[in-house]
């Protein structure tokens, strides 16, 4: 019998692209087998394929439409989702209730159809069906239509994860992504967790004060160990809303990786964190290309020269290619203004990349210095320093949310904060 699952998405005759703070969990290891009766719909099933959120997923295209389908499941186990294309009203019902007869029990089923009827959903919920997409579909609708699948109303939201990274190396990547998880922990009142992913000279213990005696080493290196509970101990509590993975940042071993190491952490963190922001270091292998193609946003920082011009240029070409149906990567400028040396403009950087930065954060050495030495944010030294409302912009760009309103003090203010205390 084919299982119910409430997930439906109205779909308008064109498929739009996704909004800018659309997100999308990704699929788990599922097997998905498509019978379509067009040649448009298999190129977007196939298009869904190749996207990240369905990298976990194996998918199968055939032709045929329902009649397909029937055939090839009389002899064979179903797969964890069948989508299915038709365009007629009676010979889909009636494919629906003999394709019931060879299902198997837990098959999702997904109909693609041109019929806009709310009677007719109505009995393709009867039926058991999970979604019903109105053609003509994009990549992106069967994306988000598969994976809606997976993610019920009622479970916790999985996390957003964020990767920054550097343009070149020296720019201040770590820097801006300590400070841009601060705002969105404290200003943005999230939950997030930074994952120091430079486990040789990772920062961010140094910059959260922080010295924890385990980290994310222990967990790359133990993979069958890692699960919810083992993540949390790992864990190193910074703030009431922000925690760190820290990096060990010892050279006692060789930090070499395979291109799926980091899945399981990146996994886990999901599971338990709204947002995950990852710390990359400026380094080209298997495993930073994959986590910056996985990442849900991209932040690249760049300083105003050559150089970061041409990699930023490379890293956006290259992500956006691989992740077509995702908002292309942001970017910030950093370091701008050292004295005598000479600079490409913002406006020359955004015409060669052809998109403008999120923020130009000034070349300040003496407050960034005293935060990196102290072990402290931006906002911990200078309350009203410039450079924190860039950082909120930067991470109210990346979540798609707004500044949490700050509760307006009364006159028994001061009076209450002395009872908390005592």
């Amino acid at each position: 019998m084919i299982s119910y699952a409430r997930q439906t998405q109205e779909q308008q005759p064109e498929a739009p692209p996704p909004p800018v703070e659309e997100h999308i969990a990704p699929a788990p290891r599922v097997s998905v087998q498509a019978f379509c009766e067009t040649v448009e719909t298999a190129a977007a099933v196939q298009s869904a394929g190749e996207d990240r959120r369905l990298g976990k997923a194996h998918l199968k295209i055939q032709m045929g439409g329902m009649a397909a389908a029937i055939e090839a499941y009389r002899s064979a186990p179903t797969p964890n989702v069948i989508v299915l294309e038709s365009d007629g009203r009676s010979d889909l019902l009636t494919g629906l209730d003999q394709l019931a007869t060879v299902c198997d029990a837990g098959t999702r089923v997904v109909v693609i159809g041109r019929i806009n009827d709310v009677m007719l959903y109505r009995e393709l919920v009867r039926r058991g069906v999970s979604d019903y997409v109105l053609a003509p579909v994009g990549a992106i609708d069967v994306v988000r239509s598969i994976c809606n699948l997976f993610s019920a109303p009622e479970a916790k939201a999985v996390g957003r994860i964020i990767a920054v990274v550097g343009a070149k190396g020296g720019v201040g990547a770590s820097t801006i992504s300590h400070n841009v998880a601060w705002a969105i922990a404290r200003d943005l009142a999230m939950d997030a967790v930074v994952a120091d992913l430079d486990l040789a000279f990772g920062t961010a213990g140094l910059d959260y004060n922080q010295d924890p005696p385990q980290g994310i080493a222990d967990a790359v290196f133990s993979p069958d160990r890692v699960d919810t509970a083992f993540i949390d101990r790992l864990l190193s509590k910074c703030t009431d809303h922000l925690s760190l993975l820290a990096a060990p940042a010892t050279l006692d071993r060789v930090y070499d990786f395979g291109t799926d190491a980091f899945d399981a952490v990146f996994d886990t963190l999901r599971a338990t964190m709204p947002c995950i922001v990852l710390d990359i270091p400026h380094q080209w292998s298997g495993w930073t290309k994959r986590a910056l193609i996985g990442a849900d946003d991209i932040l690249i920082v760049a300083a105003p020269d050559l150089a970061n011009l041409r990699n930023t240029k490379n890293l956006f070409d290259l992500l956006k290619a691989a992740r077509p149906n995702d908002r292309p990567p942001l970017y910030c400028l950093n370091q701008v203004g050292i004295p005598k040396r000479p600079e490409i403009a913002a406006s020359e950087f955004a015409k060669a990349i052809e998109s403008q930065p999120v923020v130009s954060i000034p070349f300040e050495p003496q407050i960034f210095g005293a935060a990196a030495n102290n072990g402290q944010m931006i906002a911990e030294i200078s309350a009203n320093h410039k450079s924190i409302e860039m950082f909120l912009q930067i991470a109210q760009r990346l979540t798609g949310r707004s500044e949490t309103k700050k509760q307006k003090s009364s006159l028994l203010s001061p009076l209450i904060e002395k009872l908390r205390g005592k």
